[in-house]
């Protein structure tokens, strides 16, 4: 009888600094980041353009990963990115 070994490995966290940088930049870096993340893993986005409060969910949500801002002050704003398996939910389109 063979046995199956199961492995599992954590997540990883890949930071992304796009300080000093402004619309629309922080969100074309954000997606071009997103290709090279493995499903599972994340992406901690550090930004100064107070757009990127908008820009990024917006892009997050036509990539159907996941996002919460888990830092927001007068200086910075840190996003962290859950990169899913790259299906867009009926939830997120309105047809569910």
């Amino acid at each position: 009888m063979k046995t199956t070994k199961l492995t599992t490995t954590k997540p990883t966290t890949t930071k992304l600094d796009l300080t000093g940088l402004k619309c629309p930049l922080p969100a074309l870096k954000t997606r071009k980041a997103l290709k090279s993340v493995q499903a599972g893993d994340r992406l901690e986005v550090h930004c100064t353009d107070p757009l990127s409060v908008i820009d990024i969910p917006n892009l997050i949500r036509e990539t159907g990963d996941k996002v919460e801002i888990i830092e927001r002050t007068q200086e910075r704003i840190v996003f962290l990115i859950e990169k899913t398996d790259g299906g867009i939910s009926p939830e997120q389109t309105g047809a569910g």
